[in-house]
């Protein structure tokens, strides 16, 4: 017997000295993350990084790079973590999944995911990314 893992995608997308937060429907409490989705049969990784991005907001990414992974209990999954940069694209939610969605300078976050989360690990990582790029 092999246990079944549902595999998932979330990536935080920085713009210079912006990223893209979130506020996803199943998320109460006013928490902004970055985007995230499952990953579908026949596709890559990468592929679903570049489809959930584009759909859930209308924005094109670069510059793909793997950061880590979580066991995720929603449900058996593994999360597969990637920063990208932005490529294109204005930005239009998908109403049927988020609430909202912006930039957001790293300096000016919203409520953020807690400390420990691989989410907000990809957002502490951006926002060091833009500090050191001193935009």
């Amino acid at each position: 017997y092999y246990p079944q893992i549902a595999p998932c995608i979330i990536v935080a997308i920085r713009r210079e000295d912006k990223i893209l937060l979130a506020q996803h429907n199943r998320h109460r409490g006013g928490i902004y993350t970055a985007l995230a989705g499952f990953v579908e049969v026949g596709e890559t990784l990468e592929q679903a990084v570049a489809r959930e991005v584009m759909e859930e907001s209308n924005i094109n990414v670069t510059n793909l790079r793997y950061i880590s992974s979580q066991p995720w209990p929603f449900p058996h999954s593994l999360m597969v973590a990637y920063l990208a940069d932005y490529a294109g694209g204005d930005l239009k939610i998908d109403k049927s999944e988020l609430l909202d969605a912006d930039w957001f300078h790293y300096d000016k976050l919203p409520q953020l995911p807690p400390p420990g989360t691989i989410a907000r690990r990809l957002i502490e990582d951006t926002i060091a990314l833009c500090r050191s790029e001193q935009y």
